[in-house]
């Protein structure tokens, strides 16, 4: 289904403060690796003791750990609760990417600063876009198409998605067994010596990702057709709505730092009290308080925290990514079913 989006405006990110990484990583040998440029699978060698690895962020750090077990060591460049849109990286980035065998990245524009992050660190290993062989859908629209958002264009070093493609593949979670496979090959093409337990975990995950999948959709097939219209924080579940049919409002449009208008905001008042939307959610990554504003001006119901693009800290129900997609149908469905 469409996602509805009401605020097309783009607030740029501060500029990355990278010319601390190209001095940290000056004593590197030379040499720099074009953005997300797959190498071959044997141009490392066999590792000595785990697997070096570095996500990108939190959901595909948990993805390597459920895939890799012991026999990786993971490292992830934005953790918990933190936000991907407007990440700024450290020199201590540069030393983790420098030292590991693997890098793992959304790709599909998500990861804007990383290519800058890449060369200063003089990474030599393998670049793995988990979200290869997925159908890319637009802003606004679904894997064919959609309303346009000029939101591609900025200032140099600043966060920018790749044209009019949305990167949040992972909120389906069909995309997600995908991904699920093309981490697991990609460890197994690293790591030879430990490629049948690879194998075997990446069956086991992508059959519980499978079964999860055939539970959300049921859970809202179950629901009324006007009672799956929501409100949230910004553009991430166009995926998951277009996978387990459901319409998503923007409140702030595509990026977490935008700020919508007093224009902006009234009319998604006007159509959430015209189509009688139930609830309005925010995320982990941006500020609930344009959420509490529009409920208490349309008496639609505060549904919760959603997690969008990060997970949860370590020990809570959102802390992996099949506990992120069970603790985000559990508040749907709280605040949804009639």
């Amino acid at each position: 289904m469409a996602y509805a989006s009401f605020s097309q405006r783009f607030l740029p990110l501060r500029r990355r403060a990278l010319a601390a990484l190209a001095l940290a990583a000056s004593g590197l040998l030379g040499g720099s690796m074009a953005a997300y440029a797959q190498q071959a699978p044997d141009a490392a060698p066999a590792p000595a003791g785990p697997l070096k690895v570095v996500a990108s962020f939190s959901i595909l750090g948990d993805m390597v750990k459920q895939i890799g077990g012991g026999d990786v060591q993971v490292d992830v460049l934005v953790g918990p609760d933190g936000d991907a849109h407007e990440y700024e990286p450290t020199p201590a980035d540069a030393r983790r990417l420098a030292a590991a065998q693997l890098v793992v990245v959304n790709g599909l524009g998500f990861e804007a600063w990383l290519p800058k992050l890449v060369r200063a660190s003089g990474f030599k290993g393998t670049t793995v876009v988990a979200s290869e062989g997925v159908t890319p859908r637009d802003f606004g629209g679904d894997a064919t198409g959609g309303h346009g958002h000029d939101h591609g264009a900025g200032k140099p070093g600043e966060h920018a998605h790749d044209g009019n493609t949305d990167p949040h593949a992972w909120q389906n979670l069909a995309n997600g067994a995908r991904y699920a496979r093309n981490i697991g090959a990609a460890l197994a093409a690293a790591d030879a010596a430990h490629a049948d337990a690879y194998r075997q975990r990446t069956d086991a995950y992508v059959a519980r990702i499978e079964a999860l999948d055939a539970r959300v959709k049921q859970a809202f097939a179950a629901l009324p057709p006007e009672r799956r219209r929501v409100v949230t924080s910004h553009d991430a579940f166009g995926y998951f709505g277009d996978a387990y049919g459901m319409t998503f409002i923007s409140a702030m449009g595509i990026s977490t730092e935008a700020e919508p208008s007093a224009a902006d905001v009234a009319r998604i008042i006007g159509q959430i009290r015209q189509e009688k939307v139930p609830a309005v959610f925010f995320e982990n990554v941006s500020s609930p308080r344009l959420a509490q504003q529009i409920a208490r001006e349309t008496g639609a119901r505060v549904g919760g925290t959603l997690y969008s693009d990060a997970l949860a800290k370590p020990g809570l129900p959102a802390a992996t990514y099949l506990g992120m997609f069970e603790w985000n149908l559990s508040q749907f469905m709280a605040a949804l079913k009639p």
